[in-house]
């Protein structure tokens, strides 16, 4: 019996031994012709279950497929994931201290669900007061959906703006306390506030009239701030710009409509030939009138076509860009900083490049707007003292403006200087130390660096220190190759400088002793000797064995010195 068990065992593995080798070998062959001709379907390639896998009963599950009690699982294409619940999520967010409006993506979906309430009391709020669809039927639904806005735009003014980060002196400011005195000193504040007016108490005294919530309407800094934001993150931001005219094309034909309705319920439905006969829809006949204040509406698109055509330039730079960066496949980080940069130089020069607008004035415009603007700072770098007045004047109208991001590079060590720098608004820190991150100084709006690479030769001209912007920093730049063209007309200055330039690298690159070069500021000033005089005096009260006041104050001197000791 034993003998006859273990035969029908061993028969019974190399019956599936050999099913699996041939489920193995035709596998194989459906592999090799799919390398062969890739458009053999795969239908039928799924892998069949093995003959010694153990199969669960009806009803029952496998011990390891259990999920256990305490975990969340969410089925998706036949597939089971591991899920957080929801609710779990939400309660665990928390807002961050400080947003900021360039590149958080939850600030744009936040200022979405306020433009959509801004656009429920600017379309809505004329439709109810012009037709009769508001009743008191329905009220209460109306009411509802007021209120509900309202909460939008209250939690807009005292959770979000109230922690968005803004710029000063080219810093970006995080604090809450100074972010939260910025938005109540700012314009917007006072808007937000006026567009929430409890104007709605006098629905107790005249009824529900929708006009009491027109200030609603003048939150319109929000639907701009989206615009901007929206048209920031999009890559193919002409698409909104055209969806967005159009609304505007729409609105006007909407307040026509309901003024149109209204003047008819004014004057009696059908009472005259030219207002509405109360037959058919109520809002269809005032959208007629657009045909004759087309031409109308082609004069209004050419005025604001000429007023925002330094907009429209800067849109169609910021789109050719994102189009490139796209192309490219340029990383996101790298592409918002792009994006960042192009914010901030337009909002705080109003111009993508200075120069673009300078080249168009007169040569002497020119010069008495760069004078203005940076003539008492160029006049206090030591190594232009001396100089010839007119060549100062030169070199004003050859500085170029250049805008820094925060953290970003302006030069770095070992580099050839090429260029001198002005700082024209913000600040810029030296790095140096072991680690090369340590802020050796920090440089203000007035600052200059970089002069001396500017006549340096002979390898003098590498840069010895990092230079990185502390936030946002608007920076004059002279270059090595437009100062060597204005010396060429004042050789004598061109002396001066050099002379100068080979003395201060002496002196920059000159050995120091442990005691110190002669010109070194001492940290603690040395004490002076003690008068002749007054050290005679006090040998004499010595010898009087200390019996007058001056023999006491020896006595304490000494007293003090030993303490110093």
């Amino acid at each position: 019996r034993i003998g006859s068990a273990t035969s029908l065992s061993s028969a019974v593995i190399n019956t599936r031994l050999q099913e699996l080798v041939r489920l193995f070998r035709e596998r194989t062959e459906k592999v090799k012709e799919k390398l062969i001709d890739p458009d053999v379907t795969s239908d039928d390639e799924s892998p069949v279950a093995s003959p010694a896998a153990a199969v669960p009963a009806p009803g029952e599950e496998l011990e390891g497929d259990k999920p256990s009690g305490d975990d969340h699982y969410c089925e998706m294409l036949c597939c089971t994931f591991k899920s957080q619940p929801w609710l779990d999520r939400l309660k665990s967010y928390q807002l961050p201290s400080s947003i900021d409006p360039l590149t958080n993506l939850m600030y744009v979906l936040w200022l979405f669900f306020v433009v959509m309430a801004w656009n429920w009391n600017c379309w809505l709020i004329p439709v109810r007061w012009a037709f009769p669809y508001q009743t008191p039927a329905n009220i209460h639904y109306w009411l509802l959906v007021d209120y509900l806005c309202d909460l939008i735009y209250l939690l807009d003014i005292l959770i979000f703006q109230t922690r968005l980060q803004f710029v000063q002196g080219g810093d970006i400011i995080t604090d809450k306390k100074a972010m939260k005195i910025n938005y109540l000193r700012s314009q917007r504040f006072k808007m937000d506030v006026l567009c929430l007016l409890p104007l709605d108490f006098f629905y107790f005294k005249v009824g529900v009239n929708p006009l009491l919530r027109f200030p609603r309407c003048l939150k319109y800094m929000a639907f701009f701030e989206f615009n901007n934001r929206l048209e920031a993150i999009l890559t193919k931001a002409y698409i909104y710009r055209v969806i967005r005219t159009t609304a505007y094309l729409l609105y006007s034909l909407h307040v026509n409509s309901c003024l149109y309705y209204w003047a008819s319920a004014y004057e009696g439905l059908g009472s005259t030939t030219w207002v509405y006969d109360g037959e058919g829809n109520r809002y269809m006949p005032g959208l007629g009138l657009s045909h004759s204040t087309a031409c109308c509406h082609e004069l209004e698109q050419d005025v604001v076509g000429a007023a925002t055509a330094g907009q429209t330039y800067y849109r169609s730079c910021m789109d050719s860009t994102i189009k490139y960066m796209n192309f490219y496949k340029i990383p996101k980080t790298v592409q918002n900083r792009v994006k960042t940069w192009y914010e901030y130089t337009w909002h705080s020069q109003g111009m993508l490049d200075e120069s673009e607008l300078l080249v168009q004035l007169p040569d002497k415009m020119r010069l008495d707007i760069a004078i203005d603007v940076n003539y008492n700072i160029m006049s206090k770098v030591a190594l232009f003292q001396g100089c010839d007045r007119q060549m100062i004047f030169d070199m004003l109208k050859r500085l170029r403006s250049v805008v820094y991001l925060p953290n970003d590079y302006v030069c770095k060590k070992g580099e050839i200087g090429r260029e001198m720098y002005i700082i024209q608004a913000g600040q810029v820190q030296v790095l140096g130390g072991p680690d090369g991150k340590s802020v050796l100084v920090t440089l203000k709006a007035g600052s200059v660096f970089g002069e001396i690479s500017l006549l340096a030769a002979g390898g003098g001209n590498r840069r010895t220190a990092n230079v990185v912007a502390h936030g946002f920093a608007n920076l004059f730049i002279l270059e090595k190759k437009d100062l060597n063209e204005i010396l060429v007309h004042y050789p004598e200055s061109q002396k001066l400088l050099r002379k100068k330039a080979k003395k201060m690298l002496k002196n920059n690159n000159k050995p120091k002793d442990e005691k110190g070069g002669p010109g070194d500021p001492l940290i603690i000033p040395p004490k002076a000797d003690t008068p002749k005089l007054f050290r005679a005096a006090l040998a004499a009260t010595g010898r009087m064995g200390g019996k007058v006041p001056l023999g006491r104050l020896r006595w304490r001197l000494k007293e003090l010195k030993a303490m110093q000791e």
